[in-house]
């Protein structure tokens, strides 16, 4: 029996319902590469890895009120955006962080929540990481669903990529991709949070 491959999210398609869904997972994937060095040093690169890291910036209108990433793994303290944790090398198998969002637990004053993945810690480097992917889950139920996944474009420059925004929309929550590269100072919180406000 085979099963349908996740449908890949565009932002040339526009926003997603997400009517029926109560849990939604959003994961970041990549893998160690030797950043163009060959030899010992390419191989020592790739052995070690890289760092990437995930975040989710909740907003109330324009303003970011609450991060969830690295260390902050329930920002609300009330399970509706948790973190899975820092994954410092994108070795293994599977989502190397998972953010997961529980909408009916949202306080109804945050409007949205904008998912980052930026190379942020001091030393970290998007070239040093390769096949970066997000992938969405639908979670309701209690059972995980791959649904969707969102490649980020290998063009432009920048270490962070702002890569999709769920929303409110009436009742109901919206999920866009976004798709932006930009440069957040490493290591620098405000900047992060900066750089989603807008998106």
């Amino acid at each position: 029996m085979t099963t349908a491959a996740p449908l890949t999210l565009t932002k040339d398609m526009g926003p997603a319902d997400l009517d029926g869904v109560t849990k939604m997972g959003i994961g970041a994937s990549w893998d160690a590469t030797t950043g163009g060095s060959g030899g010992l040093m390419g191989f020592a690169r790739k052995v070690r890895g890289t760092d990437l890291d995930a975040f989710a910036v909740l907003m109330a209108g324009s303003e970011p009120v609450r991060l969830a990433g690295l260390d902050i793994i329930d920002p609300l303290q009330n399970g509706a955006v948790t973190h899975s944790g820092d994954d410092q090398t994108g070795h293994g198998d599977g989502d190397d962080e998972l953010i997961e969002v529980t909408f009916d637990r949202i306080p109804p004053h945050v409007t949205s929540i904008v998912f980052v993945c930026a190379a942020f810690k001091r030393g970290s480097d998007f070239k040093k990481a390769a096949n970066v992917s997000f992938k969405v889950y639908d979670s309701t139920g209690g059972s995980s669903a791959l649904v969707a996944d969102i490649w980020p474009s290998l063009l432009g420059s920048g270490n962070a990529v702002a890569v999709a925004k769920a929303y409110r929309a009436g009742g109901a929550w919206k999920l866009e991709v976004v798709n932006e590269r930009g440069t957040v100072r490493q290591g620098d919180t405000d900047s992060l949070l900066r750089f989603a406000v807008g998106k």
